[in-house]
């Protein structure tokens, strides 16, 4: 009885990797729908703003409560683009995998980082150090017109996509794609909503000498 010889066969298929655990903060398509939420909430507020600005003397206390309730849902923003930011730039692979804004974008995004913190923190020294024409009234007239310029453009760029980003966690069903994180991110839009009413509440008693010198300074020029 002959034996056989031949070496057993050895399946040449690769082995299956299993794929990597999904990242249960959504990584770079979370981070995106945060970006998007928080420019949404952002949105709605500064039209509210922007109306406070045209009739600024009969509404400046609106105007001040609406600006403080902002500093949070800023912060939020700036901080999810600045997560982005940093996991690109240090080579996390879906960060990257996604690209870079445009040239344009990149090069603007420091006018509109800068010109928001300053817009805010001038905002904020003012009904700190009250009513005046001082260099720091206009700072803050300064960082507004730089920041209504490239902000506006910043919108812009991004306005088409916005809609569907900003209520995808909204919206979500299990028939669609699932990404980690949405309760966590709805959570913190709302919460910077909170942290912003607070604070409003907080402050808006500085506005009253402001008040009081804008009556007084519009009485005059009658």
């Amino acid at each position: 009885m002959e034996t056989s010889l031949r070496p057993a066969r050895r399946s040449h298929r690769p082995a299956r990797v299993p794929p990597p655990p999904a990242d249960p903060s959504g990584g770079a398509d979370g981070n995106e729908r945060l970006t998007a939420g928080a420019a949404a909430l952002l949105f709605a507020l500064l039209a509210v703003e922007g109306v406070t600005i045209v009739f600024l003397r009969p509404l400046f206390s609106v105007h001040v409560f609406v600006g403080m309730l902002l500093i949070p849902p800023v912060a939020l923003k700036l901080g999810s683009t600045g997560w982005r930011f940093v996991r690109y730039y240090t080579g996390r692979e879906e960060y990257v995998a996604k690209g870079p804004p445009l040239l344009p974008l990149r090069l603007l995004a420091p006018v509109v980082v800068l010109s928001t913190v300053s817009l805010f923190a001038t905002g904020v020294a003012l009904l700190v150090i009250g009513p005046g024409r001082g260099i720091v009234l206009g700072l803050h007239k300064a960082s507004f017109a730089i920041w209504f310029v490239a902000t506006a453009i910043h919108v812009l760029a991004h306005l088409r996509r916005l809609p569907r980003l900003a209520s995808a966690d909204w919206r979500e069903g299990r028939a669609r794609r699932a990404v980690g994180g949405s309760p966590a991110r709805r959570w913190l839009l709302a919460g910077s909503i909170v942290a912003g009413t607070i604070l409003a509440v907080a402050t808006i008693q500085l506005a009253h000498p402001w008040v009081t010198w804008i009556a007084t300074f519009h009485g005059h020029d009658h």
